[in-house]
């Protein structure tokens, strides 16, 4: 279910896409990247249709979900000329769904789920991106391959499923410095020959850039904060 944030306009909105999109040509620049090496993932869980039409209009064409359902309220309507990308856990009884609709799924991180996306995209003919999620700081709460088991899941994926993983994904703890966090998933990425590297949130996505993130899934710094 999406939800209005009364704090944050239309216009605030776009006067926010500019200021994101000014912070990552800045940090790219201060780290001797060109900016469009990095791409911004607009994170449009739980935002009202005024939200997305003010993205939209900001000229935003890449947006994040956590949950297949609500991005076919959001998307389906209007789903040309868009790029999706799951960003949440995703369960195999809905697999099908979700490669009918994303473009990228950025959160796979058990084998079951590596066949069931194996088996939705031979019976859907499609061939949808795939992202290899770390759990760097091994959290039980989270999901996520742990580090050391990382580079056979990317093996796996690709060898026994044929999935085309281009990247590698991590969501580091809230309480923990990130950077060793996006320097251990960017050496993964370098050691699989992987160039997508899906890194950084609101407020670290600057940092994220700096050791090397592709794409910066950004939210509450285009959006506001959540009220659920």
């Amino acid at each position: 279910m999406s939800v209005t944030n009364p704090a944050f306009s239309a216009s605030s909105i776009l006067e926010n896409f500019t200021a994101v999109r000014g912070q990552i040509e800045t940090a790219c620049h201060q780290a001797g990247r060109d900016p469009s090496t990095v791409t911004l993932t607009a994170v449009s869980k739980t935002q009202a249709p005024e939200a997305l039409a003010a993205a939209l209009s900001a000229g935003q064409r890449v947006f994040g979900e956590n949950r297949v359902q609500e991005a076919y309220q959001h998307w389906a309507h209007q789903r040309e000329g868009l790029e999706l990308r799951l960003i949440g856990p995703l369960q195999t009884n809905k697999a099908l769904e979700a490669v009918e609709l994303f473009d990228v799924i950025e959160t796979l991180d058990r084998e079951k789920l590596a066949k069931a996306l194996a088996d939705a995209m031979a019976k859907t003919g499609t061939s949808v991106r795939v992202l290899v999620q770390v759990n760097t700081g091994a959290e039980p709460q989270k999901a996520g391959v742990l580090p050391a088991d990382a580079d056979d899941m990317i093996a796996m994926a690709r060898d026994t499923y044929g999935l085309n993983i281009e990247g590698v994904m991590c969501i580091p703890p809230v309480d923990q410095d990130p950077v060793p966090h996006f320097r251990m998933l960017k050496t993964i990425a370098d050691n699989n020959g992987l160039k997508v590297i899906s890194m950084g949130m609101s407020g670290d996505f600057e940092a994220a850039i700096a050791c090397g993130a592709t794409h910066v899934r950004v939210g509450s710094a285009l959006f506001g904060q959540r009220n659920r």
